[in-house]
């Protein structure tokens, strides 16, 4: 069955615009709190991020649930993984995430938790759109539910990270600048931090309900990479908004992304002989990473684009770790969804153990130049079906050999055909993507 309103991660679009509206959150709300009245008795939790309309969509949400009959707990600014564990451990019937993640402040959306800490199953999705196309009613007033703030929420959160990593580790010595992304992590990430011991200059911690994202965080690390230069700071930690994206900057100023660190967590895992099952990259994980881990004698699985795929693949074939280059990293063997501030303390405890910078950690691996270009489309195509496309693309191919790769794929929310080639030298993987490229203009008469 195709869903209306859900997409891969949660509903999500532009504040004031259908279905990021007042009414609609209410709704909303209504319809999830009848479906999860009907799977049994408890409460349910509810978080958001820094945006100034999480505010509007907390009020209309909790007035929903309640007009259905279920019990609410408040938790006010809290990051996405930060809910997910408290779903878990307060047991709650479901968590209710507020947020658009990386995205400016105008945009919002929301997602929801199941009681184990993991997205909701399709089917759970299904039932609440169904009732979103049905008439709103109110259960009678003393079945009203009721509405609490969680006031210790954030503490809970943060002694949770600091245990993911042994007591053993101490990181005195490490001075580090952390960029909150003036998202949900500024109240927590600096604690938890500082509380293992290193020294920390904080940033982008000052949100104001505008400013969530804005030239910082994970998707902006430039701003970081000056600032750890200008500290001479071992390395730098990049969150996003609602902090389950890491980016880090070494001592040089160098950025690491998301398939980097992973590549390091997966070098320590194997190191401690806790390894277990292969990794979960994307489509667009670096060619570089699936080579690096082949040499350590790790398998790299590709996921479709979008964390709930990482997961899908990793639940089946009972790995441990996965995640996007963008920064989404997912340690099941310490949570149940990625967490950038939990991802960021295996990494500084890899590099205590190995006595290596952040800098040395990452030489591991050589990742390899990728290009994108964006050819928009006013007709839809499927590259895979025409025959000068893939002329092309398997001319492309046999010069790359196993030393590059080509993916085409349409992209699921804009009027584009994403052409993306990577390989060991980067003048020739630009002039193949060009060529790619052309003949899909050609294709499309563009």
């Amino acid at each position: 069955m195709t869903k209306k309103y859900f997409g891969t991660d949660g509903i999500r679009g532009r504040v004031g615009e259908h279905p990021i509206t007042a009414d609609f959150f209410l709704k909303l709300g209504w319809a999830a709190g009848r479906v999860f009245a009907s799977e049994g008795n408890g409460f349910v939790l509810v978080g958001k991020d820094t945006r100034i309309s999480g505010y509007m969509f907390e009020s209309a949400l909790e007035a929903g649930l309640t007009a259905a009959g279920v019990d609410t707990r408040l938790l006010g600014p809290m990051p996405t993984p930060g809910i997910a564990y408290l779903t878990r451990t307060l047991r709650a019937q479901a968590g209710i995430v507020i947020s658009a993640s990386h995205n400016p402040y105008y945009d919002n959306g929301v997602k929801f938790f199941s009681v184990q800490g993991t997205k909701l199953p399709d089917e759970i999705e299904q039932k609440i759109e169904r009732h979103l196309d049905s008439p709103m009613t109110t259960v009678e007033s003393a079945k009203l539910g009721k509405a609490k703030r969680l006031v210790d929420a954030a503490g809970r959160y943060i002694e949770f990270c600091k245990a993911s990593v042994p007591t053993r580790f101490d990181f005195s010595g490490m001075r580090i600048i952390l960029d909150c992304a003036h998202g949900a992590t500024y109240h927590i990430a600096p604690h938890v931090f500082s509380e293992v011991g290193a020294e920390v200059v904080t940033i982008g911690a000052e949100p104001d309900g505008l400013n969530i994202n804005d030239e910082c965080g994970a998707t902006k690390p430039e701003k970081l990479a000056e600032t750890v230069l200008a500290y001479r700071a071992d390395f730098g930690i990049a969150l996003d908004g609602d902090g389950d994206r890491l980016v880090m900057v070494d001592h040089k100023g160098e950025i690491v992304d998301g398939d980097e660190l992973i590549y390091i967590i997966a070098k320590a895992r194997l190191d401690a002989g806790q390894m277990s099952g292969p990794v979960v990259g994307t489509l667009m994980t670096n060619l570089g990473m699936e080579h690096g881990l082949k040499k350590l004698g790790i398998n790299l699985l590709r996921a479709n684009v979008g964390d709930r795929y990482v997961m899908e693949m990793l639940t089946e074939h009972k790995g441990i770790l996965g995640g996007e280059n963008s920064g989404h990293i997912i340690c099941l063997d310490r949570t149940t969804t990625g967490d950038g501030i939990i991802a960021a303390l295996q990494i500084m405890a890899e590099m205590q153990c190995t006595g290596k910078t952040l800098h040395e950690l990452k030489s591991g691996m050589q990742k390899y130049p990728q290009v994108l270009v964006n050819v928009k489309t006013s007709k839809k195509i499927n590259p895979d079906q025409d025959d000068g496309i893939q002329k092309a693309v398997k001319a492309v191919e046999k010069k790359l050999g196993d030393s590059g790769r080509v993916l085409l794929r349409a992209s699921g929310t804009e009027p584009l055909i994403r052409v993306m080639v990577e390989g060991q030298q980067e003048y020739l993987v630009r002039n193949y993507a060009q060529q790619i490229a052309d003949e899909v203009k050609k294709s499309i008469g563009a």
